[in-house]
């Protein structure tokens, strides 16, 4: 059984540069399935979610490279990275300068992973296990990647962050093209060609978009 999660991270991944956004290393996986497997052997419990935490995956490396490039949409503000999985885009905004970073994920391994990482690039990131869906704290920017893989998920988080951009708050979403990604009230700021994992995503580099809302968008 796992009693110490910050040890099983470090035993079941290798910290490595993030293919596009070299600035930042990331605990990470070799492989999904293997990890996957594990996770729930040592828990003792079938049926979990996927490691999200264990990859960079190709939003969230968009995001990244976004905000990396202009640290004018963090720079000085409060920041929310939601479903933040490896704390990626959320050491990206603290890199680019922003003056507080939260990083949200539902999966306790996440909050862990999130933390050694955020460690290893020497910057601060405030973990949080929450699902902030439906809630406003304030933030001046909101960060989200990868979230359009599920239909209800998508609605529910989508009509949450147009909510957040409508009142002021600067809303990016990196996205490679997932199903649900509700495109019509997007529109795209800018394109990357992203190296992969091929066993998570069936090619070796994904077209993903960093989107925000087009003004006058309506819920859905």
């Amino acid at each position: 059984m796992i009693t110490d999660a910050a040890t099983f991270i470090r035993e079941e991944t290798r910290l490595q540069p993030v293919p596009h956004a070299p600035e930042i290393s990331l605990h990470v996986a070799d492989e999904a399935t293997e990890l996957w497997k594990r996770t729930e052997e040592e828990l003792g419990e079938i049926g979990l979610p996927p490691p999200f935490w264990a990859f960079a995956w190709a939003g969230g490396q968009a995001l990244s490279r976004y905000v990396l490039d202009h640290p004018e949409t963090v720079r000085g503000r409060r920041v929310l990275d939601f479903a933040s999985g490896s704390g990626l885009v959320a050491i990206a905004a603290a890199k680019a300068g922003a003056a507080e970073v939260i990083a949200c994920d539902i999966d306790p391994f996440s909050i862990t992973a999130i933390t050694l990482n955020a460690q290893a690039n020497d910057v601060h990131v405030s973990p949080m296990k929450a699902d902030l869906v439906g809630r406003d704290e304030g933030w001046d920017t909101v960060l989200a990647g990868d979230i359009c893989y599920e239909r209800d998920l998508a609605a529910r988080v989508a009509d949450w962050l147009l909510s957040l951009s409508r009142r002021g708050a600067t809303v990016l979403i990196g996205d490679p093209g997932r199903r649900y990604l509700p495109k019509d009230r997007l529109e795209s700021l800018a394109c990357y060609e992203v190296p992969v994992t091929r066993t998570l995503e069936d090619a070796e580099i994904k077209r993903t978009n960093v989107w925000r809302f087009k003004p006058g968008s309506r819920r859905g």
